[in-house]
């Protein structure tokens, strides 16, 4: 039955004569007729679509985020655009691994008590058997700019060492991880990795305490994904998170040092070794799969002999987190907003600029998987570009553009959302003044009266933005981004970011404006010079290059 529905809304949606009675001539000279193509409605008819419970939450990999990608291609084939993925195809196909961990298999042993995963402890799926005595590393941080290095004192070889979920106080990630990761710093699953640990317990705060369940989904029915060809450095010890009753268990007679989560300040506990007798013994089972996702891309030739090689690329991520059987109620996450907002904001995009005449350069649409992965869609295709990396002269990112924060708003929640006329623009001035410039000034010269908010530019801004989305590894490549953003709300990462909640006319006036950005690099006669290469502080090492 739920296949016959959504074969039933694809062909209702393949016959829709959505926005055509307002198509472009094509002989119009105006290079900016198509934004007429974009409208409240029509965003409204494909999210309705896009983040039907049928897509399923569409994680990486599952069949919801498959049947959403070849909506993507049907469309944009319909539309005219170029395959701009493999093999002739809209897909840049991917290999991955996915690992579950074997509840069944898999348990903890202290002190002659056995335990199983859930409410216990949640196991990370790297296979293990070992049994081993235990020192505390506090946070576990190396960072030699800041003198700190928990593992002066202690010995750690052959030993499972314990460490706290937390960053170090005092230090932000963005401004003091500086330098190459390995070398001027160390988040603490690498080094202990390299160093000799056989194994990592973790002292969950409160964030992960509330975040129990969705990982325990995670590791045991989701499980973590790899994309096999990006060869990141994997930790392959052991890790487990455990509950507080089991740290009462672990530190029972250790009380003169009483690490707790509830303790006032754990992180100013001194490293040390625990009594030598006592051991804990792991094992745990992990199942193993090799499954395949992709990116999809699509790409208009640009109508200038020369300029037709550069490429301003517009994006989205089309994955969003799935779904979680341990909720009870509503356990699809549909991800309207993240980032079923910006994936039907890029497909009008497309038709629109499918409808007007050519800009001078070519422009690629991008739909990226895995961002909620850790940004792997992204990555892969930056790493793997299915066009000169170098010839990409811009990368527009849209995630998250379709909530507004009310009036009436009283749920500190929404306290970061921005109004219906307004939207956050992040690092459109950091790479390239001249970026800056004609975002600011196309958006002032049109009738849309958005509003930009730059307070995430801050190199200093906690929540780490910048890191966060698909843009970050173009600019990593050295290509100036600009990501369109409208704040975290109520909904964000939950079963409730449903297409009701979606102020359209917002993603409206925000996709117009994206579209006569993108028309305007376009058709400009030099690319953004880039006058600012990308800070140290907003850079990251990639380990495999």
């Amino acid at each position: 039955m739920r296949k016959f529905l959504v074969n039933l809304l694809l062909f209702c949606l393949l016959l829709s004569p959505i926005n055509y009675a307002q198509a472009h001539n094509p002989a119009d000279p105006d290079p900016n007729s198509g934004i007429n193509i974009i409208t409240a409605s029509a965003l409204k008819d494909y999210l309705y679509f896009i983040a039907s419970d049928e897509m399923e939450g569409r994680d990486t990999p599952s069949r919801g985020l498959d049947m959403t990608a070849k909506f993507i291609a049907m469309n944009l084939s319909r539309w005219g655009l170029k395959p701009g993925g493999d093999s002739g195809s809209f897909f840049q196909k991917m290999s991955i691994t996915r690992s579950k961990t074997d509840v069944s298999n898999t348990s903890i042993e202290i002190e002659g008590e056995t335990y199983k995963p859930g409410a216990d402890f949640l196991a990370f799926p790297n296979a293990a058997d070992i049994t081993a005595s235990l020192v505390f590393a506090s946070h576990g941080w190396v960072i030699k700019s800041k003198n700190i290095n928990p593992y002066q004192n202690i010995d750690i070889k052959d030993k499972i060492v314990v460490i706290l979920g937390e960053f170090p106080k005092g230090v932000l990630p963005n401004k003091d991880l500086t330098g190459k990761s390995g070398e001027d710093w160390d988040d603490p699953y690498s080094y202990i990795d390299k160093h000799g640990g056989k194994g990592i317990i973790v002292v969950p705060d409160f964030m992960a305490l509330a975040d129990w369940e969705r990982n325990a989904s995670r590791y045991e029915e989701k499980g973590v994904v790899v994309f096999d060809k990006l060869n990141k450095r994997n930790i392959s010890i052991p890790i487990v998170t455990l509950s507080p009753k089991l740290l009462d268990k672990l530190f029972n007679k250790e009380s003169q040092y009483a690490i707790s989560i509830f303790n006032d300040s754990p992180q100013a506990i001194a490293p040390f070794a625990l009594k030598e007798t006592k051991k804990v013994t792991l094992k745990i089972a992990a199942k193993k799969e090799i499954l395949s996702t992709q990116n999809v891309i699509g790409v208009l030739e640009g109508s200038d002999p020369t300029l037709k090689d550069e490429y301003v690329a517009i994006g989205a991520h089309y994955d969003h987190v799935g779904v979680n059987n341990s909720i009870i109620g509503d356990k699809i996450f549909n991800g309207a907003d993240d980032d079923g907002s910006g994936t039907v904001a890029v497909l009008q995009l497309a038709e629109a600029f499918s409808h007007a005449p050519r800009t001078k350069r070519s422009i690629m649409f991008v739909w990226h998987c895995g961002e909620e992965k850790g940004l792997l869609g992204s990555r892969y295709l930056t790493k793997f570009p299915t066009v000169p990396i170098d010839k990409i002269i811009t990368q527009l990112n849209i995630d998250m553009i379709g909530r507004s924060k009310k009036a009436d708003n009283n749920n500190s929640a929404n306290n970061e959302l921005s109004g219906p006329d307004e939207i956050y623009v992040i690092g459109s001035k950091l790479m390239s003044s001249e970026l800056g410039q004609v975002s600011e000034s196309v958006n002032n010269s049109s009738n849309l009266n958005l509003k930009f908010n730059y307070k995430y530019d801050d190199p200093n801004d906690p929540n780490r933005f910048f890191f966060r989305s698909d843009h970050f590894n173009y600019a990593q490549k050295g290509i100036p981004i600009i990501f369109y953003f409208n704040g975290v709300h109520e909904d964000y990462h939950r079963p409730s970011d449903s297409v009701e909640k979606i102020d359209y006319q917002k993603m409206e006036k925000v996709t117009r404006t994206i579209y006569l950005t993108a028309a305007e690099l376009g058709n400009r006669a030099a690319r953004p010079k880039v006058d600012n290469p990308l800070p140290q502080v907003y850079t990251q090492d990639d380990d495999d290059e």
